[in-house]
């Protein structure tokens, strides 16, 4: 039986050694500016698709400021990129596409960027990883500037929004969706626990569809990446039911 772990960031790690990232993404969908629904303004935090290439699109710098939109304005936005994402992406108000670009340090000599709900790794680590036959990993170009005159080659993750949480670890009294933005009032539990039915079989990596800030690895994950000898991750293994 497949086991699934809560991916986060080492902090015992020294960032020297294993990279630092500062940097956003080059593209993204305004946030929502209250909400005619549910008043709410709001924007998600880590939908992230760096495999989407906005530079072809005439309309391309309204991509490129961060801000809140009126409903209607989120909704022009969100129609023209939709063409160029994966089939059902849902994109939340503030939904970044396109590579990371800023400045980058260290030698990467695991994975990078947990911290922000994302994976940042060297590209030979991402071959690595494939030759072990970890499924689903889509390795994206950035545009990451370093002061070394040999920088090493660095790649960030596209994971797909997979799976869901359990409806016992949520609270009884939790309200549905927004019907006007989607939005979910929920933090995130302390005691995840994850929906046996929901979860994927054919890859090994990937956000949690319910909660994208939570990145979920297998157990195929977690003995490739300790096999290869990689740092920058810690793994707590979640319950399902």
């Amino acid at each position: 039986m497949t086991r699934f772990f809560d991916l986060r960031h080492d902090k015992t790690v020294n960032f020297r050694r294993n990279g630092l990232v500062e940097a956003t993404h080059k593209w993204g969908l305004p946030g929502l500016k209250n909400c005619p629904g549910c008043g709410a303004t709001w924007g998600t935090s880590a939908q992230f698709y760096p495999a989407v290439d906005l530079s072809e699109l005439p309309e391309r710098a309204a991509f490129e400021e961060p801000r809140a939109e009126p409903l209607s304005e989120l909704i022009r936005l969100r129609e023209l990129v939709r063409p160029l994402v994966p089939p059902d992406t849902q994109l939340p108000p503030a939904t970044h596409f396109g590579p990371l670009v800023g400045r980058a340090s260290g030698q990467f000599e695991g994975f990078v960027g947990l911290e922000d709900c994302l994976i940042v790794l060297r590209r030979d680590t991402l071959e690595a990883l494939q030759a072990a036959g970890i499924r689903g990993l889509l390795g994206c170009k950035t545009e990451l500037r370093f002061r070394q005159k040999t920088p090493p080659d660095i790649l960030e993750l596209q994971l797909e929004l997979r799976g869901r949480m359990h409806r016992d670890c949520l609270p009884p009294d939790l309200e549905p969706p927004c019907p006007t933005c989607g939005r979910v009032g929920l933090r995130l539990p302390e005691d995840l626990l994850l929906d046996a039915a929901s979860l994927p079989s054919d890859i090994d990596l990937f956000r949690l569809g319910d909660y994208s800030t939570v990145l979920i690895g297998t157990d195929r994950f977690k003995d490739a990446v300790e096999q290869g000898g990689w740092t920058g991750i810690s793994f707590r293994e979640l319950p399902v039911r």
